[in-house]
């Protein structure tokens, strides 16, 4: 059972993010491992997590959907988890995974509002609400996960509808998201100072995975350490990219300066990997490393690096007059665009590419078969 524990929660952990370009929603990490109603279990347990992030996968149609964790640091320690939990959001706090505050506050609504994000969670936050005035006025901006026939499910607190695939984020926010800042805090997990997690990595591989300082102070800070960041220059240009399958957004991926990723059948390590979202005849056709993506000044290129060449669908037309192909070649993607590696497999900006099909996500909890029989003696 401990093994199986630990399968679900590494499955959860590769769902966990935040990188400003990935996350997919906001949530107070304590607030939902009390949701005990959830799987009707002890009243801390940190797989409800993964409840949530499966349905926030189903709810946006989209697998693989990340989410953004906001942490009091009184979680690390708290005796309700076991203690291979408190292991594991410690080593995601190291990792910087999830973002580990002394105090939360409103730092889920701050994250939300920065970056355009839903909000997963029960509170009302009736005492910010002047603040932030999309609370009460885009429907599915908050969103509270409940108990639902094969786990859970959000519902919209106002305004009803589902989770917005996008929604603008504040315009203070980009021009805060478009520098790179460091925290004098040694060992600083989300800011880089002494260690953490971009202590060693170049400046172009941090380009995407910085999360949003604090503004709350006036000027951007820490949030975990509440220190005025420094402003070590403009962040590197990188795009966010998305691959769809049959109708299905998959995976979405950052494309970085200095950092290109290729997409295929089955890429080298660092690649994207489509083959198990693939037909058997889509793999024939598919390349094992098919199409490479690369940032050059702003621009997003695509070069084919295939066998059978790749398709372009200028302005995300599915008109096969409109169609190009090419091969060993490369091609700047014009917005809307759509690089095409067999019918039904694209590739696009993730900001302008969504799902047009149900999907059924691949379910991050299903290693907890315990959990399962929770859920399925609820029906």
């Amino acid at each position: 059972m401990r093994f199986e524990v630990s399968k679900v929660l590494d499955a959860i952990e590769r769902r966990l993010t935040t990188d400003p370009a990935l996350a997919r929603g906001v949530v107070d990490l304590a607030e939902v491992v009390r949701y005990a109603d959830l799987d009707g279990g002890r009243p801390a347990s940190l797989l409800r997590l993964g409840l949530v992030v499966d349905a926030l996968a189903t709810q946006l149609a989209e697998d693989n959907a990340a989410v953004y964790a906001v942490v009091h640091r009184g979680l690390l320690s708290d005796a309700d988890l076991t203690s291979n939990e408190r292991m594991v959001v410690r080593r995601w706090a190291d990792d910087g995974l999830v973002e580990v505050l002394p105090s939360v506050g409103d730092r889920v609504l701050e994250v939300a509002d920065l970056l355009g994000l839903p909000v997963l969670s029960r509170l009302r936050f009736e005492g910010v609400r002047e603040r932030y005035g999309w609370l009460a006025g885009q429907a599915g901006r908050l969103m509270a996960p409940v108990p639902g026939k094969t786990g859970a499910t959000l519902v919209a607190q106002v305004g009803g509808g589902n989770v917005p695939a996008t929604a603008n984020p504040d315009p203070v926010g980009a021009k805060v998201l478009a520098r790179l800042w460091r925290c004098p805090e040694p060992g600083c997990a989300n800011f880089g100072g002494g260690g953490g997690a971009f202590s060693d990595l170049a400046p172009a591989r941090r380009a995407g995975g910085q999360p949003p300082p604090t503004l709350h102070t006036g000027a951007p800070a820490c949030p975990r350490h509440g220190t005025v960041l420094t402003d070590i220059g403009e962040r590197p240009p990188a795009e966010a990219l998305a691959v769809r399958v049959n109708g299905i957004v998959r995976q979405r991926f950052v494309v970085a300066d200095g950092d290109p990723v290729t997409v295929g059948r089955a890429p080298e390590q660092g690649g994207i990997m489509l083959g198990q979202w693939l037909s058997e005849e889509a793999r024939r056709w598919i390349s094992r490393s098919h199409v490479r993506f690369e940032m050059r000044g702003t621009d997003v290129v695509a070069q084919d690096v295939s066998t059978n060449g790749t398709g372009v669908r200028p302005g995300g037309s599915m008109d096969d007059a409109e169609r190009m192909t090419i091969k060993r070649q490369s091609r700047v993607l014009a917005p809307g665009d759509l690089i095409e590696l067999y019918p039904g497999v694209h590739v696009g900006r993730a900001r302008t590419l969504t799902s047009s099909a149900p999907l059924t996500p691949v379910s991050v909890m299903a290693d907890a078969p315990t959990l399962s029989m929770r859920i399925v003696d609820r029906q």
